[in-house]
């Protein structure tokens, strides 16, 4: 009776969830160190759109200055506000609008539009949040640059009422671009799964413009609703439309603004990142 030799078989690496906090941080902390690229392409976006064009990037600011010009004499008119005061209330409003929509609009389609990259490309997804964010960023600079001059064009009306507080524009913009972060990722994944939402949010997007405090001062909106207006409260864009621009017009701007916006952050990036974590390694699949 011969004896059985036990063989000791080496045991299987363990397996690495592909679900897991340290893979969802690691992507976004990949994806900022490659910041080269991302900004680079971002950039490009923005050149070969106006590819050809003698005047390039500018046309973004010279129509963004045709609509504050246009719309706002005509919207003062109608609203019977002195257009020195309207147009600068609109035109920044305009400004922070666009960004908002770029981002919506943009984040539905950042992975199926990247769909070559995303299979070819072994980098993080969120390079490509970064990329859109990026871009429309740079686009509300040239925006940015109406402003100055309809500073300059009603200074008179606008000067008196600037202040210190101008300075609160910066994490004021910081917050807003943070916030076009985890727009862009959880829209982008979302859309990405679920094909319908791209076109549920393009349908929704002129509803929320004129839901919110852009071309309508929030003074009428409480002067004609009275205790209706609060309504307004529950509108997450009319908050980040005021804690910008509350200091670049000089006017009053209460605080809770400011908390609204800093609980809309933590809120969405939490909920951001736990989709990343969940379905970071599925976007390669759904495009």
């Amino acid at each position: 009776m011969q004896a059985t030799s036990t063989v000791d078989r080496p045991e299987a690496p363990a397996q690495t969830a592909s679900r897991s906090w340290h893979k969802a941080i690691k992507d976004l902390s990949h994806g900022f160190s490659q910041r080269q690229l991302w900004a680079h392409l971002g950039w490009q976006d923005i050149k070969q759109r106006y590819r050809r064009s003698v005047l390039g990037p500018l046309w973004i600011t010279i129509g963004m200055g045709v609509t504050a010009g246009g719309l706002g004499l005509m919207y003062s008119t109608i609203f019977g506000m002195d257009a020195s005061q309207y147009v600068p209330y609109m035109t920044v409003g305009f400004m922070i609008w666009y960004f908002i929509q770029g981002c919506l609009s943009a984040g539905t389609e950042v992975f199926i539009q990247n769909e070559g990259l995303i299979k070819q490309l072994p980098a993080p997804i969120t390079i490509h949040v970064l990329r859109t964010v990026w871009r429309e960023f740079l686009l509300f600079l040239h925006n940015f640059v109406v402003y100055f001059i309809i500073l300059a064009v009603f200074w008179t009306t606008i000067s008196p009422h600037l202040s210190w507080r101008i300075v609160t524009v910066i994490p004021a913009l910081a917050l807003l671009v943070v916030n076009g972060g985890w727009v862009v990722l959880l829209f982008g994944v979302a859309s990405t799964r679920f094909r319908d939402i791209p076109p549920v949010v393009n349908s929704l997007m002129q509803l929320l413009f004129f839901m919110s405090p852009i071309v309508w001062p929030i003074e009428k909106l409480e002067e004609h609703a009275g205790p209706r207006a609060a309504l307004a409260q529950i509108n997450p864009i009319y908050h980040f439309v005021e804690i910008i621009r509350a200091p670049l017009l000089g006017t009053d701007q209460q605080w809770h603004h400011w908390v609204v916006v800093l609980g809309i952050t933590a809120g969405g990036w939490l909920l951001a990142l736990f989709v990343l974590r969940n379905y970071r390694a599925r976007v390669a699949y759904w495009v």
